[in-house]
């Protein structure tokens, strides 16, 4: 009992110590029992972190901050517009497409599968081989089924889908509009000494908005990149695989390697060994590899160096917690975490204690 009281005390004994571990219990409280409800919200923050980006250069500028905060929401609307009514049509398509060639590619890989035993009969038994294929059907049948099921909710999804579209928008606007009216709101419920605190949020500010603009430049332009690569050679369902890829970026280390697989099997059901597969492994893994040794040390130079298993852990942790958005903010949640343990004061309770006596 005597060792627990004395770790409180060194600590805890600072009242800020005590204000900033509050709030943070506090925060991560309401994020996790109202994330769900509270998800227009979030996701416009997250969109506002990434506009802000621009608005900062065009008021440093010397534009007004509401006319900068309207030339650069347009620029979103337009986006958005472009996104909705060019890029989602064309994915649509896409995934019609192959959800209509699946059987023709599963019947061509369950002949390549049969051979396996002929080819290699010290290794492959036939018996393996039906196991596989038994399990790959009922994998098949499983996801038809989710398919069936979220086709039944569609209503409830479109609804859902109405009201981002609408409330989204109006938040982000204001979310830009009335940046400083907002955090004037927050502070008022703050404690006044919060040092500790300040530099917590300063920190965190800084990584959370470094990172969410940079993923968001990192899927766009490793999106564009695959694009035009998978477009140039050929490939089928472009589109899709470019999106894939795109998106892979938001889980570190684990996206490019899940993504790899439907890559490459598509491409191999397209050519099969042909030089054609090869060039477009080659070029994939370029890209990666690029994307991992170029382009982000260059977009994410601000941030603080995370081990790769700290990166790992937090996606594994709050993901588990959050879904979508703890997988996103895996990092700066991290961030956060580190940011904490750097300011906590251990030398500054030390030495208040030392002049006490």
């Amino acid at each position: 009992m005597q060792v627990l009281t004395d770790w409180f005390k060194r600590y805890f004994s600072d009242p800020q110590v005590v204000s900033l571990a509050a709030f943070l219990i506090l925060g991560f409280a309401v994020v996790l029992g109202f994330g769900d409800m509270l998800g227009p919200v979030l996701a416009s923050a997250v969109i506002a972190y990434l506009l802000e980006g621009l608005v900062g250069p065009l008021e440093r500028q010397g534009l007004p901050r509401l006319a900068a905060v309207l030339v650069v929401y347009l620029l979103f609307l337009l986006f958005v517009v472009m996104v909705l009514f060019g890029l989602l049509p064309l994915l649509s398509r896409q995934v019609t497409e192959l959800v209509q060639q699946l059987p023709t590619m599963i019947s061509e890989g369950q002949k390549v599968l049969m051979q396996l035993p002929e080819r290699y009969p010290e290794i492959v038994s036939p018996e393996q081989i039906q196991d596989v294929i038994a399990l790959i059907r009922r994998e098949i049948a499983l996801f038809g089924q989710k398919v069936l099921s979220l086709s039944l909710a569609s209503v409830v999804g479109f609804i859902t889908l109405a009201v981002y579209l609408i409330l989204m928008p109006l938040l982000v606007f204001f979310f830009l509009k009335d940046k400083e009216l907002i955090q004037n709101w927050v502070r008022q419920f703050l404690p006044r000494h919060r040092s500790i605190a300040n530099q917590v949020w300063k920190d965190v500010d800084l990584q959370i908005g470094n990172y969410v603009r940079g993923k968001f430049w990192e899927i766009l332009i490793v999106f564009s990149a695959s694009l035009v690569t998978f477009t140039f050679l050929g490939l089928s369902y472009a589109v899709l695989l470019a999106v894939l890829v795109g998106l892979s970026v938001i889980i570190p280390y684990i996206g490019a390697a899940v993504v790899t697989f439907p890559v490459l099997i598509i491409a191999w059901f397209q050519w099969g060994w042909a030089a054609d597969f090869l060039w477009l492994a080659i070029a994939y893994f370029v890209i990666q590899i690029l994307d991992g040794n170029v382009l982000v040390p260059l977009l994410f130079s601000e941030v603080v160096n995370l081990h790769p298993v700290a990166i790992i852990v937090a996606i594994l942790v709050f993901g588990g917690l959050w879904g979508f958005w703890g997988v996103f903010f895996a990092i700066p949640l991290a961030t956060l975490v580190q940011a904490v343990i750097h300011a906590w004061p251990k030398e500054r309770t030390q030495e208040s204690s030392a002049a006490s006596d």
